[in-house]
């Protein structure tokens, strides 16, 4: 079995965030280097490792991960004056963590293109 990345620890609280959502799916938490004035992460409960490795099984656990990211907008209040989703693939991608994210970027005017 192979060691549990950092973003499964935070799942099994082995390691404490700044949890703003949960569900038996989907955990969301405050990313501990923010590039907006609000950066929040979006992570399975289910080890993927990444987009590119998904499989047709993991069609619903996608779709939750984007109807999550709405939820958590308007719980947080930012829904209305809009945001920015990323899900970053591999290192020229900007993948650091390899499990399955999503960013959710708010909080200011973003630019494009992104970087």
């Amino acid at each position: 079995m192979s060691e549990k990345t950092l973003f499964q620890k935070i799942a099994d609280r082995e390691i404490p965030a700044d949890i703003v959502y949960e569900d038996d799916d989907a955990l969301c938490f405050r990313d501990i280097n923010p590039q907006a004035p609000i950066h929040l992460l979006i992570v399975p409960k289910k080890p993927i490792v990444r987009i590119a490795e998904a499989s047709p099984e993991d069609q619903s656990t996608l779709g939750h991960l984007l109807l999550t990211a709405r939820k958590v907008a308007e719980q947080e209040g930012f829904a209305e004056d809009g945001f920015r989703t990323v899900i970053n693939n591999g290192r020229n991608g900007g993948e650091e963590v390899p499990h399955l994210h999503l960013h959710i970027l708010a909080g200011r005017q973003m630019k494009w293109p992104p970087g």
